[in-house]
């Protein structure tokens, strides 16, 4: 019987996860299962640049995971059940339950609005490509004029108003800041990202909370009316409380708590990554929901899972958590670098080469999800685990195997 990983979420985590896995083990042992809602990659990272109206690519995932030997469902996940390790979907095909042996959660987050009233009706986002698209078809029906209220000063927020701003110079673009803008950045780089509003026309309202939001306007905490055409909500991210329903442990946002390895501290059989993970950098403070961590966390928990599987020790993948990458439109960025303790270091790349160094970040990522069977093996690693015809050694409590003489790692 082969060895079932079903991976939840193909976003960047899980799809460059299930992608490495596929070319690391052996298919005579093992067969993987990717359960995702859409049928498309959805480059997350540019959904701000696809708001407002430049072509993004969204490579169709039958096409992505063609020749790995990867099973796709399209469906939603509406339940896992780890005390009998199954999996509830709703799809096409309609309601199914999928069993697995390791599961790889990686379903990634969603937008927050807090409970503001309003916000989840009247207010756009761009944290998946349907809402993107929704609002890209709002600022269309605008024609060039009216006016847009960006909520959130957080790196989403700068990006998405700087990047409206720029590809649609008649609309008057604002952004709502709860504290001070770019607080976190170095001197220089926050002078920097105020020349670059300053030179796209971009409002700031610092200090301002936004306390609901209408159909054509947001109220401020103090009363105060922001007319807006479109209101698009930046202010956090969530994540699908399917965790803590499972029974999983959870922090008190919802995040799988996981080990260095990325293995859940309370089901061994599961892993996370990217935002729904809760995990520590190598500095010991908790990775932040980022691009940057999804990469540190889907490699780990792909390392680990290939290792246990194949009798080999889990190797310790770098977690260090080096700054803020930030687009300011096509031709203009920040990259901020920070110390050990997460504070910005006062040097900082601003201009046309940030902007580069960004977009080779974005089409390198694109590249490394799209292309999985990129040197590919042509051995591919056997299994030791029981239930697959290579087992050898005895299985230990967590389904890997423990090579005689050998502690599990």
């Amino acid at each position: 019987m082969k060895h079932r990983i079903l991976v939840l979420g193909a976003g960047y985590a899980g799809a460059f996860a299930a992608g490495n896995l596929a070319r690391r083990l052996s298919p005579a042992d093992a067969e993987i299962t990717v359960v995702n809602a859409g049928s498309l990659f959805v480059q997350r990272m540019r959904m701000h640049q696809f708001a407002a109206g430049r072509d993004v690519a969204a490579p169709p995932l039958a096409e992505v995971f063609a020749g790995t030997g990867i099973r796709l469902r399209l469906a939603r996940v509406t339940a896992v059940h780890p005390e009998r390790r199954t999996v509830s979907v709703t799809g096409e095909d309609g309601v199914d339950e999928l069993g697995y042996d390791t599961l790889l959660y990686a379903l990634g987050s969603r937008v927050a609005d807090h409970g503001v009233p309003g916000a989840a009706e009247h207010a756009f986002n761009v944290a998946g490509r349907p809402s993107a698209l929704r609002l890209r078809a709002h600022l269309d029906s605008l024609r060039g004029s009216g006016s847009v209220l960006v909520v959130g000063e957080g790196l989403t927020g700068i990006e998405t108003a700087a990047e409206i701003a720029e590809s649609r110079p008649g609309l008057s673009v604002s952004l709502a800041a709860r504290g001070e803008l770019g607080a976190w950045l170095s001197p220089g780089a926050r002078d920097h990202l105020r020349e670059s509003f300053d030179r796209l026309g971009i409002t700031v309202h610092e200090r301002t909370g936004i306390a609901a939001v209408r159909a054509a306007h947001a109220l401020g905490a103090d009363g105060t009316s922001f007319p807006a055409d479109a209101t698009v909500w930046t202010a956090g991210f969530s994540v699908d409380p399917l965790a803590a329903a499972a029974g999983l442990e959870v922090t008190e946002a919802g995040r799988i708590v996981v080990d260095d390895s990325m293995r859940s501290v309370s089901h061994p059989d599961v892993y996370a990554a990217g935002d729904s993970a809760y995990a520590l950098g190598d500095n010991g403070r908790p990775l932040p929901m980022s691009c940057a961590s999804a990469g540190h966390t889907n490699k780990q928990a792909m390392e680990a899972i290939v290792a246990r599987l194949t009798g080999r020790r889990v190797p310790h993948v770098r977690k260090t958590y080096f700054g803020n990458h930030i687009s300011l439109g096509r031709y203009d960025g920040i990259l901020q670098t920070v110390d050990r303790e997460a504070r910005a270091k006062s040097r900082f790349v601003g201009g046309r080469r940030a902007a580069w160094m960004k977009t080779g970040v974005l089409q390198g990522s694109l590249w490394a999800v799209s292309h999985p069977t990129f040197g590919m093996p042509k051995r591919k690693l056997r299994l030791t685990v029981a239930g697959t015809a290579t087992t050898t050694g005895v299985t230990g409590a967590t389904g890997a195997a423990v090579a005689p003489g050998k502690a599990a790692a």
